[in-house]
């Protein structure tokens, strides 16, 4: 089983920090790590864990989460994925967010709905940069996914779907080889009707190929696996 990615909580408000570690429980698929509420501690624990996320406050003492995310890009290295959840609204600030790499800003305060989207979108990421190595060619609805900043937000998906289902179902897609939606949906969890939407909202957005198998009995089954685009 895939590891749940990291977490650190930053927020200088104590009760505040709490809430938000629960919204991040609750969404039941990333494990909070650490929790700090200073920025030099934040800082330590960023770069001790080597989060794979960190929810940053902007107003913090010692260190404000923008001085923070500049000493992470000049110290080099692997980047956190960072999730702003902040006060501060004004042009400038989401300026220098966007300018140090934030792609992801709530405006506090926020309910536990609006931050488990951009954590499935966070998932949704890296199941496409997981299932793709380092040298492949991503085709355009990929990469906008992955380039999809404040500025723009990904195409909703549609009614009833959700983004980490699809981010499982995705990774369920064999590269090689092809699988029944029956196949799939018991490797996920769901239902084969469910798993032929996501399959075939999969197969709209070139992320997978559909082809018919006319071996079996009766009508001919639909079989799905990994686009040459996904795979290559």
């Amino acid at each position: 089983m895939t590891a749940q990615p990291n977490v650190v909580v930053v927020d200088d408000d104590v009760a505040v920090a709490a809430l938000h570690e629960r919204f991040v429980v609750a969404h039941g698929r990333f494990h909070v790590a650490a929790v700090a509420h200073t920025g030099p501690l934040a800082l330590e624990e960023i770069r001790r864990i080597r989060p794979d996320l960190v929810l940053l406050d902007f107003y913090l003492p010692g260190l404000s989460g923008l001085e923070l995310l500049r000493e992470l890009r000049a110290g080099g290295g692997q980047q956190p994925e960072v999730i702003a959840v902040t006060a501060a609204r004004d042009v400038e600030s989401v300026r220098q967010a966007r300018a140090a790499g934030v792609r992801h800003y709530l405006v506090k305060p926020f309910g536990p709905a609006q931050l488990h989207d951009r954590l499935d979108e966070i998932l949704l990421e890296r199941s496409v940069l997981e299932r793709s190595p380092a040298s492949a060619h991503l085709d355009q609805s990929s990469i906008d996914a992955l380039l999809a900043g404040a500025s723009r937000r990904p195409t909703p998906l549609p009614k009833g779907l959700s983004a980490e289902t699809l981010a499982a179902v995705d990774r369920a897609v064999p590269p090689d080889g092809q699988r029944s939606a029956t196949e799939i949906g018991e490797s996920v969890g769901i239902s084969r009707v469910a798993a032929r939407r996501y399959l075939e909202h999969l197969a709209s957005i070139g992320r997978v190929e559909r082809s018919l198998d006319y071996a079996t009995a009766g009508r001919p089954s639909v079989r799905y696996r990994a686009s040459r685009a996904a795979r290559s």
